[in-house]
């Protein structure tokens, strides 16, 4: 061998031993991802039974997204629902809590004359005996349990001195709840005057429960108050198909009302809705649109299959030739409204090698504003390439 051929071999060995323990050290590049998470097929839209006569509304409790409605959207006569407003507005002034009846309201002579007045318009009323002492709790107790029109303006007189003084505030609280189709000109809801919308009356019913004393005064079948004795509510639903609120109302323009409030179970979860009924012809019907609304509501939540456990989801392929599915680790399913669409996205980070069960994303499926997250994980091994791979790409390994 020549020395020329002895430094070529030198130098090739030298390159060797550099570039060999260079491969076998150099990082692997990332396995290409690849993602396509089905989305699953919307249910059966709900079918709500509306009345077909005045106008309806039902809502998820808190939400200002109607599930469904019928009839006149603008305001229209409320009549005693308006005593709701009124409540909230008493008590945004004068608070209770749930152990605390709050001060006394000592019955006057004016007191007894809102009672005749009450009376000769042939309005809705309790009995007032002058001198007798009832707490603020009682009095709100007798105005939305019996509907009494005198005990409306009896707590307002107390709360803010005067009719004009009552309206002022009904009418910040009116803007301060962004109840656009609202307007109070009395306490009791007699006067006609007294208008809202089914929109806003869904937002005033979400009020209302959530004020602990209040929801706790409307859920109440039975009373009883000192003198006056028992105090049954004018709400005859209460306690059947869960409902558990909130008021009635019935006037020649309003025709008759129902506020309601209920809950019920659907696939294990608690639902909340609140709704109203206006302009029925009378009260019993009035009970029947509510009671068919409520049930078709319920029948409108369905349980929807968003995945099953083991689904190929996406893959991730090497650069020497292996490739691992990527499939989800749980079977997921959410409650739905009617045909509410599902939105799903999913993301997967980088893996170069990684046993099999691998945690290596999340597919997110957004239901009603509400995310049910997913784990993604590999299913099989990807394994180092290797000796013979690694000093055989070098134009991968470096470039």
């Amino acid at each position: 061998m020549t020395l020329a051929s002895i430094g070529v071999v030198a130098a090739l060995g030298v390159g060797l031993g550099l570039y060999v323990p260079a491969a076998l050290d150099a990082p692997l590049p990332a396995a290409q991802v690849q993602l396509s998470v089905p989305t699953p097929e919307p249910a059966a839209a709900a079918t709500l039974a509306l009345p077909a006569t005045g106008s309806a509304a039902v809502a998820l409790e808190g939400s200002d997204e109607l599930l469904g409605s019928s009839g006149a959207t603008g305001a229209v006569p409320i009549a005693s629902v308006t005593k709701i407003i009124t409540a909230l507005v008493v008590l945004e002034a004068h608070p209770l809590t749930t152990t605390d009846d709050g001060p006394g309201i000592t019955m006057t002579a004016a007191d007894v004359q809102l009672l005749a007045e009450t009376r000769a318009v042939d309005g809705s009323y309790a009995p007032v005996i002058e001198g007798q002492v009832l707490s603020e709790r009682q009095v709100l107790e007798i105005m939305l349990l019996k509907s009494a029109n005198n005990y409306a303006e009896t707590v307002t007189n107390w709360a803010f001195g005067s009719l004009a003084s009552y309206l002022t505030a009904a009418q910040a609280f009116i803007t301060e709840h962004g109840l656009t189709d609202t307007t109070i000109v009395d306490a009791s809801g007699l006067n006609p005057g007294s208008q809202s919308s089914t929109k806003d009356l869904m937002r005033v019913a979400s009020l209302a429960l959530a004020d602990p004393v209040l929801a706790k005064i409307v859920s109440t079948s039975l009373d009883e108050v000192p003198v006056i004795g028992e105090i049954d509510n004018s709400n005859k639903l209460l306690g059947i198909d869960g409902i558990d609120g909130i008021k009635t109302g019935t006037t020649d323009e309003a025709g008759s009302c129902l506020l309601f409030s209920a809950e019920f179970a659907v696939a294990g979860e608690t639902k909340s809705v609140v709704g109203v009924v206006l302009g029925a012809a009378s009260s019993e019907d009035a009970r029947n649109s509510v009671q068919a609304l409520l049930a078709s509501a319920r029948a409108g939540f369905t349980e929807l299959p968003l995945v099953s456990a083991n689904t190929v989801v996406g893959s991730y392929t090497t650069a020497w030739g292996e490739r691992t599915p990527i499939v989800t680790t749980i079977d997921e399913k959410s409650l739905v409204w009617s045909d509410d669409p599902v939105t799903v996205d999913a993301s997967a980070g980088d893996i170069v090698i990684a046993q099999g069960g691998t945690n290596v994303g999340t597919a997110t499926y957004r239901v009603d504003g509400i995310d049910v997250r997913v784990p993604l994980q590999t299913s099989a091994d990807i394994d180092d390439p290797g000796f013979w791979w690694r000093i055989g790409h070098p134009q991968i390994l470096f470039g």
